[in-house]
């Protein structure tokens, strides 16, 4: 039987969209681009046929966050996302319990029969099931206005979810996700109901490393490590990013990050070479002058990294 590569995701290098508002402080307002190496492109394949999450590792402003937003637009899937912190436990990621607003029930004399009317389904809830969520939304006596499906994209059939850094959380909140993330589906306690996931979605979890992941997890997860740039990688970003920019300032930069990366070992982001170009756009720096030498000190030398005394910026 003959076997070849066939993609189930399958990008543009550079894949871009038009957004129709926009949080990102770097590259054009109002749009959502990723460029994409084989090596992204294979490991978000990868989780697409196993069914299993993909674990994204990388230093901060790598990109890790944005892959996950960019390959639901490209596959046409809904998107959720939670920022996990010191504070998230796993349950949170399913379902929470608005205790406070029962206590104010009760004080109130309007307190519902039963925990149903004060549950509220979390991210992995709506990516497992919509419908189920919306109905669970429709049981409660959520207040007027603060009833909604925190995601984007939301037309779509299947699902990406993104934990974000999830080396935040306490080491019991991995493991308390194995089950309901191996299994596609978990039982409300409070309800008794069962949700389950009528096609699985495609999970992201980042990590920072600023804590180590339980072994247990980690064996469940396919792995992305997302090395730091090359220079012509930088370059290829920037031209991306940025429209009529010279390909004079984008190497420049990029020869900065280049030496920094010889003198440091904690590297320069993505993201910080993107702040440099944009700076100096805005700014009406030029390369090879004193204020691009003063910039690139802002930008880049900082974080304990040393610049080169001959500064051959």
């Amino acid at each position: 039987m003959s076997m070849g590569y066939r993609k189930r995701f399958d990008p543009s290098s550079t894949q871009k969209f038009e957004e129709e508002s926009s949080s990102e402080s770097t590259g054009d307002a109002g749009c959502s681009m990723y460029v994409y190496t084989d090596e992204i492109v294979l490991a978000v394949n990868i989780a697409l046929a196993t069914g299993r999450p993909l674990l994204v590792r990388g230093p901060t402003g790598c990109g890790k966050s944005t892959l996950a937003r960019n390959v639901a637009r490209t596959l046409g899937r809904r998107y959720y996302e939670s920022v996990i912190t010191s504070r998230t436990q796993a349950r949170d990621l399913l379902w929470e319990v608005d205790l406070l607003r029962r206590l104010q029930d009760a004080q109130a004399q309007q307190l519902a029969h039963g925990l149903d009317s004060y549950v509220s389904p979390g991210v992995l809830w709506w990516a497992f099931d919509q419908e189920g969520a919306r109905a669970q939304v429709h049981r409660s006596r959520t207040r007027a206005g603060s009833a909604f499906e925190p995601g984007e994209y939301l037309q779509g059939e299947n699902a990406v979810v993104l934990l974000d850094e999830i080396d935040k959380a306490d080491p019991d909140v991995p493991n308390n996700l194995l089950v309901p993330l191996g299994a596609l589906s978990f039982r409300v306690e409070e309800t008794g109901e069962e949700v389950r996931a009528h096609v699985p979605p495609l999970v992201f979890l980042t990590t920072n490393d600023e804590r180590d992941l339980p072994p247990a997890f980690v064996r469940r997860c396919v792995e992305l490590k997302i090395k730091s740039p090359s220079s012509d990688q930088l370059i290829e970003v920037g031209t991306a990013h940025f429209t009529d920019v010279s390909e004079n300032l984008l190497k420049s930069v990029a020869e900065i990050f280049a030496s920094s990366n010889e003198f440091s070992t904690n590297v320069p982001s993505t993201a910080e070479y993107l702040d440099t170009v944009q700076a100096c756009i805005h700014l009406g720096i030029e390369p090879g002058s004193e204020l691009f030498k003063t910039l690139s000190r802002v930008t880049v030398w900082k974080h304990g990294r040393v610049a080169p005394t001959n500064e051959g910026l």
